[in-house]
């Protein structure tokens, strides 16, 4: 989708996601202590909102203006001042090692455009930093519940786990998602990374 659809999406509505932040973040980053992170392609800010609440400093970045909008305003009724970056994560490139925590949640584009993301986002890691990627897994089309049904825009833990240069990898595991309403869950894939 282009930047135009998410703005109109987003102005379409409350919060499309949700307030809550993600549960695979929530779960992933209970041990780590606060500090610098990245959440690249953050939409309405759910979870870069929660990591400010938390005494993280957040840069959070998205290319849909509406979508920033709606982070400025909840983030001011919060109390929180996350820096929120308009601009198209497949062209903006983040400062190396940078940040303690980086995060790729539900960024579903396609696999070339996907490459380049991860390797900046890897490259953004700092020294001992943790770098956290969830989506909809390919597994997804057939066995799973929800999100893009075009095979080039999904991705597998090891696939994903192979594009991460210079990182450890953690985890690299399938993960099942209840979704309300649905027969049966939503698979997604789950990467966790460290630099050294």
């Amino acid at each position: 989708m282009r930047s135009d659809d998410w703005n109109r999406r987003y102005a379409e509505s409350g919060l499309v996601w949700g307030a809550a932040p993600n549960r695979f973040l929530v779960a992933e980053t209970e041990d780590i202590a606060p500090g610098r992170a990245l959440d690249l392609a953050c939409g309405e800010g759910r979870n870069a909102l929660w990591l400010a609440e938390r005494g993280w400093e957040v840069t959070a970045v998205d290319y849909a203006e509406v979508a920033l909008d709606k982070a400025r305003r909840i983030a001011a009724r919060r109390g929180v001042a996350p820096t929120l970056v308009h601009a198209d994560v497949t062209a903006w490139e983040p400062p190396a090692r940078a940040f303690d925590l980086v995060l790729v949640l539900y960024l579903q584009i396609p696999a070339a455009e996907r490459r380049v993301v991860l390797e900046r986002a890897a490259a953004a890691v700092a020294a001992g930093g943790t770098f956290l990627l969830v989506g909809h897994d390919l597994r997804n089309l057939s066995e799973g519940h929800g999100g893009p049904q075009d095979p080039d825009l999904l991705f597998t833990p090891e696939q994903i786990a192979a594009e991460l240069p210079g990182l450890e990898v953690v985890k690299a595991e399938r993960v099942l998602r209840q979704v309300d309403g649905a027969e049966r869950p939503a698979i997604d894939a789950l990467v966790r990374a460290r630099r050294p």
